[in-house]
């Protein structure tokens, strides 16, 4: 399934004439979201298929999947095409998709039940982002520190990996259709609850595509969504004595 990814733009300096004109720093800002997208991709996807094959599905493994090679989890439209045309032009959201980890529940171990079985792998997807922005932000505080980065750079670095995987933990996170999100509340979901989960399924690209769209006819989106989510990457910047960057 593909995994949409979401993040802020970077700051847009278009020369408005009769052609759109895309300054060097627009190329720039975008070539580095591409790479940051890539590899946070990448390590997203490979929390899928490494919790999977530990469940007992071995079909990751036999596609090259357990790997955090880039190579084998980016989808040249949805990895590298879609985040570079949304950095570049003003008014496009940014999002990205990785190739999807193929598994099958069936051949998760019996010491979980299938729901909790996909339950955790689609988890692992979100949880590695996490540990990609803090380790990241422990790495740039330790550089920092020993004077090794300029300000420029440290604040290139929280917004490109940082801010970039804290809100890939958070946006994958929402239960909704295509999500991981999804595939997670239905984990938690009791049996009796189930149909929820099946109108989610059913549902849920629709209710997304809804969100992305609703800024451009004046509505409430995916900025209202998001908005404690940045208010929680600014405390954890704080908190590590990032928050001025």
């Amino acid at each position: 399934m593909p995994e949409p990814s979401f993040s802020a733009k970077p700051p847009a300096n278009p020369v408005i004439s009769a052609a759109v004109d895309i300054s060097a720093d627009q190329v720039r800002a975008a070539l580095f979201y591409v790479i940051a997208f890539v590899v946070s991709v990448s390590v997203h996807e490979f929390g899928h298929a490494f919790v999977a094959d530990r469940l007992g599905d071995r079909i990751p493994r036999l596609q090259g999947r357990l790997t955090l090679s880039p190579i084998a989890h980016i989808d040249v439209v949805g990895t590298l095409a879609v985040p570079l045309l949304g950095a570049m032009v003003a008014g496009l959201p940014l999002f990205a998709w990785g190739k999807p980890v193929q598994t099958n529940p069936a051949n998760y171990t019996r010491r979980f039940s299938t729901r909790t079985g996909s339950m955790l792998v689609a988890a692992a997807g979100p949880f590695m982002n996490l540990v990609l922005a803090v380790v990241s932000s422990i790495v740039i505080v330790m550089l920092t520190r020993a004077g090794v980065l300029s300000a420029t750079l440290q604040h290139a670095l929280i917004g490109y990996i940082v801010v970039l995987n804290f809100v890939l933990l958070f946006f994958n996170l929402i239960p909704l259709g295509p999500l991981d999100g999804a595939t997670v509340l239905a984990g938690l979901l009791p049996p009796s609850m189930q149909r929820i989960a099946e109108l989610n399924r059913k549902y849920g690209m629709l209710v997304l595509l809804v969100l992305f769209l609703s800024p451009s006819m004046g509505l409430p989106g995916l900025g209202v969504v998001m908005a404690p989510v940045y208010r929680l990457i600014g405390g954890w910047l704080r908190l590590i004595g990032l928050g001025a960057a």
